[in-house]
């Protein structure tokens, strides 16, 4: 998978989003200079599919509160969903699916699944009623039902378009 670059992230922080060690990241692009990157570079991620052959996408609209999924460019399903209170704001971007829990335990409710930014991911929830409004740390809350209909559909590596 292909990473491009934003402005002021380091290669240390690209390995802790994508929980990658910084090492293979340097050892998958032996032509970089790791002390010097630049926004809109590319970088290789080892590890993760190339999100082109994937058939799912995800889109997520903060204001509509809604968790959109795609397959090759269609509505496969619209669920709601929760987002992040004023100063925990949910990261605008683009991310994709590293991972997925289970269970997790705490307010996750049933279902963890990681976005390549550290620190966030698409879970269930032990508060349904917080469903529809901003109210997270900055993660994305979905029905338990919801989440885990989402996280057996969809494989590691589904892009993930986060935007207002």
């Amino acid at each position: 998978m292909i990473h491009t670059v934003l402005r002021g992230e380091t290669l240390y922080q690209i390995s802790r989003d994508y929980r990658t060690p910084l090492q293979s990241i340097i050892q998958a692009n032996p032509t970089i200079n790791p002390n010097l990157i630049y926004p809109g570079q590319p970088i290789i991620i080892p590890g993760y599919p190339d999100t082109s052959t994937l058939p799912y996408q995800i889109d997520i609209s903060l204001m509509k509160r809604r968790l959109r999924l795609m397959r090759d460019g269609k509505l496969v399903k619209e669920y709601p969903i929760a987002v992040g209170r004023i100063l925990h704001e949910t990261p605008v971007g683009d991310f994709i699916i590293i991972n997925k829990a289970p269970d997790p335990g705490g307010p996750f409710g049933t279902m963890w699944m990681s976005l390549s930014k550290e620190h966030y991911g698409i879970h269930g929830t032990n508060d349904p009623g917080s469903i529809g409004k901003a109210v997270s740390l900055g993660c994305v809350r979905m029905y338990n039902k919801d989440v885990e209909e989402l996280a057996y559909t969809i494989p590691i590596g589904t892009p993930v378009f986060i935007h207002y």
